[in-house]
């Protein structure tokens, strides 16, 4: 037997679909209506008609193996027996290295599955947990994620539920913890049914993707206890070790508990009763320390959120584009302020916003922040999806890499990215409603327009090989200069992770020096430096008198170290630091 509920408050009359049987269900309060079905368990079909209407699939479905219009399909989440993790303990977040991916483009199959066979090469990185995209059911078979609709349903075509428990299973049995990617500030168009069952969204806010999602208007309860239920799921049911949360500067609360805080709060409840650490890291553009702070210190409580200001100043200054928000960046002065303490706007004018923007992150450690060189938006959303390897020498590329890998923040790799990967990251969708593809492709091409792309230079996210140029070419780890790429990817993760000194996140013991004429630019963090040289010539450089003079890494065998001085050819960098203890 299986009780079937759903919240409706909008239907007059529910009733449950099962085959060609129809069930009536009965009011309960708060707008629910539940019935039980006898007969009915895990892997049955089902779903509920609204008042004689077509019948829908499930907002809380934990299985949609015919897409997002079929039917629902009732799980048991006990009933897998293949768990192998009771004595995983989670990671520790402060001191990992995160590595993003995508599930369909990560691994030839596409697949859960398919990405398991890639696990031990994550391993040999160095990584700590993986960072997977999105994988709530979409429209058709390609898409990046953030047009899910059914968020408790992992997406057939990757393998669904079994196969995301088979993958969070697989990566602890090799030591890797699992983050998660959800979206909860908006849901796709495609296949959402949710504002039929009740009030989901609202339109007292507008968001970049239309109405909001309902946080603190009429019947906004429910909806958060959907939202929290989600993720809590997510972690429970699956053993996932945490969540990144998208874009959550769209989600507009102005209740007396923020969303967030309660679900921050409700996560490490549940982290207790587990026995493992469970993390929240944030995607958000406020630049507000406040989504990081501590509860009792008047913060959301969320463990870490991603810094785009870090991205931007060093990607600018490492490839000298100023187009875009990028315009709002581009020196020396940007990167070492972004380096020192997370946020290069902290209160400080913006051109592009043409306003003060952020609050300065006073007394929160860089473990609070991500770090990364590329991830799938900075990637993704260029006009052609082309990796920032594209744009610069193997020697540059070792530099940038290095200047994130040893910052005080949490480093995040994407996928590819260690081997200088050519192949792209585009922006691709296969949304089965015809015109819903046609105004998502006019809108790309219209958006780079401005830039001076033409139509025909702008790859159609529709097209079957928009994805397929995207799949990783997991044969190029050999070639040149592939793998010397990854051999330096390899070496900086190992030394980050054996070396107390850069896996040490207080910003108050973190200087820059730099020269913005010259090009070169030293991070002190206590006895350790990191010194780049980014100029045209080659310049010796002093360390500082507290610096160790050994040479724990460089790119390039022409470095030379002596004393408080390194001598650095064109596009090279060189970590300092004492030398090993004696065995």
């Amino acid at each position: 037997m299986a009780t079937l509920r759903v919240w409706a408050p909008r239907a007059d009359r529910v009733e449950a679909v099962l085959g060609e049987r129809s069930f009536p269900m009965r009011e309960a309060e708060g707008g629910w209506f539940e019935v039980e079905v006898a007969g009915a368990g895990a892997g049955d079909d089902y779903a509920f008609s609204l008042d004689g209407s077509d019948p829908l699939p499930d907002p809380r479905s934990a299985h949609q193996p015919h897409g997002v219009q079929g039917p629902s399909r009732l799980v048991d989440h006990q009933a897998f027996r293949s768990w192998s993790d009771a004595g995983w303990r989670g990671f520790h977040l402060p001191s990992a290295v995160l590595y993003e991916l995508h599930v369909g483009t990560f691994s030839p199959e596409g697949t859960f599955d398919g990405a398991i066979e890639r696990l031990d090469h994550l391993v040999d990185l160095g990584i700590t947990a993986v960072e997977l995209l999105p994988v709530a059911q979409f429209p058709g078979t390609r898409n990046w994620g953030y047009d899910g609709v059914d968020l408790f349903a992992p997406h057939h075509g990757y393998g669904g539920p079994e196969g995301l428990k088979r993958l969070v299973d697989a990566c602890h049995r090799v030591g890797l913890g699992v983050v998660l990617d959800v979206v909860y500030n908006h849901l796709g168009p495609e296949g959402n049914h949710l504002d039929r069952f009740g009030p989901y969204f609202t339109s007292f806010y507008a968001t970049p993707w239309g109405q909001a999602v309902n946080f603190d208007q009429s019947g906004s309860d429910e909806v958060r206890r959907f939202v929290i239920d989600n993720a809590t799921g997510w972690l429970r049911d699956y053993h996932i070790d945490g969540l990144r949360l998208d874009a959550v500067h769209a989600i507009v609360d102005t209740s007396a508990t923020h969303v967030l805080e309660q679900l921050a709060l409700e996560v490490a409840e549940l982290a207790a009763t587990l026995g493992r650490p469970l993390w929240l890291i944030a995607e958000s553009d406020l630049n507000d320390p406040r989504m990081v702070r501590g509860r009792d210190s008047g913060g959301y409580g969320i463990h870490a959120q991603w810094s785009d200001d870090f991205h931007h100043a060093l990607h600018t200054v490492v490839t000298g584009e100023d187009e875009g928000y990028y315009r709002d960046f581009g020196t020396f002065a940007d990167l070492a302020t972004a380096l020192e303490s997370a946020w290069v706007y902290a209160g400080r004018w913006s051109t592009v916003r043409d306003r003060t923007h952020g609050r300065a992150p006073v007394g929160l450690p860089g473990w609070c922040f991500l770090g990364y060189l590329q991830n799938h938006d900075q990637v993704g959303n260029r006009a052609v999806g082309d990796r920032v390897g594209a744009a610069l020498t193997p020697a540059r590329l070792k530099v940038a890499a290095a200047l994130y890998l040893s910052a005080p923040f949490v480093p995040m790799v994407f996928q590819g990215e260690e081997w200088a990967a050519s192949t792209p990251f585009q922006y691709f969708t296969s949304h089965e409603d015809r015109e819903l593809g046609w105004l998502v492709r006019q809108g790309r091409r219209s958006e780079f327009a401005a830039f001076g792309w033409t139509a025909e230079q702008v790859p159609d996210p529709q097209e079957q090989a928009t994805f397929d140029r995207s799949r990783l070419d997991w044969d190029e780890r050999s070639k040149t200069p592939h793998g010397e790429i990854l051999a330096w990817y390899q070496a900086l993760i190992s030394l980050r992770r054996h070396t107390p000194g850069l896996a040490d996140g207080r910003l108050d013991r973190v200087q820059v020096r730099y020269d913005e004429q010259a090009r070169w630019l030293v991070v002190e963090r206590g006895q350790l430096q990191v010194v780049a040289n980014l100029g045209q010539a080659e310049q010796k450089i002093g360390l500082g008198s507290g610096a160790g003079a050994g040479v724990l890494l460089a790119s390039d065998d022409r470095i030379v170290v002596e004393a408080d001085v390194a001598t650095l050819p064109p596009d090279t960098v060189v970590i300092c630091g004492p030398p090993p203890s004696p065995a």
